[in-house]
């Protein structure tokens, strides 16, 4: 029987997967979700750390409890996560839902925004700083600790698609199709990247499609996994 592992995403922890652990459990599944390194009850990690060495720290937990030749089923971060961990290690099988992992298009405006942060760095103290990121960030760098920033910062900025095509595991990519944070033209890159590799696309679902179409999502993983 398969052993289910399921990876949350940058500002989530364990407990945004209770429907699916539920779901796979009443249908007799093994089903494990985890908290990373400074989500849920896991404290922050001891340095800065990038989606590699948490990959690394995923390689431990599952040593640590016998699970082996897993299904990994990653969101955003979390697939990330799983994107690096099947990329150098045998898994059963892989879901990627609405995961990051290609650095995304930049526009001329946004290397203006940068230019213009690293001038004001040379003059601003850090408590100004740390008080312009504050202000200009996303919600979940506003929401982090210092070491939290720092980390997030670090594996945004890593374009995982050369662990890609070293993926051998049959691998479903889920997404929402109205999804902003992770676009559906990232799918797309995965699925032309990862050797055996299928798409599903539920319309109207954003970047939390597992959670906009819960009902959905819970049978095509059941079947995905099961079948």
């Amino acid at each position: 029987m398969s052993h289910v592992v399921l990876l949350h995403g940058w500002g989530c922890d364990s407990s945004v997967w209770r429907g699916v652990v539920d779901f796979l459990g009443s249908s007799g599944v093994e089903v494990t979700a985890v908290d990373f390194p400074g989500f849920g009850a896991e404290p922050e990690p001891p340095e800065v750390w990038g989606v590699e060495e948490y990959a690394e720290w995923l390689e431990g937990w599952l040593a640590s409890r016998n699970i082996s030749d897993p299904v990994l089923v990653g969101h955003s971060f979390g697939g990330r996560v799983a994107i690096v961990y099947a990329g150098r290690n045998r898994i059963q099988k892989l879901v990627l839902v609405d995961a990051a992992g290609v650095k995304p298009r930049r526009s001329l405006g946004y290397y203006l925004k940068v230019w213009s942060f690293k001038f004001f760095k040379l003059f601003a103290s850090a408590a100004m700083v740390e008080k312009w990121r504050s202000r200009r960030g996303s919600a979940d760098y506003a929401a982090a600790s210092e070491r939290m920033r720092a980390v997030l910062s670090k594996v945004v900025n890593q374009d995982l698609r050369v662990y890609m095509p070293r993926i051998e595991a049959p691998t479903l990519l889920v997404w929402g199709s109205d999804d902003t944070a992770t676009p559906v033209r990232d799918a797309r890159v995965m699925e032309r990247l990862i050797p055996d590799a299928g798409l599903v696309v539920f319309e109207g679902a954003g970047h939390y499609s597992f959670l906009d179409r819960a009902a959905q999502f819970c049978v095509v993983l059941r079947k995905f996994v099961c079948g």
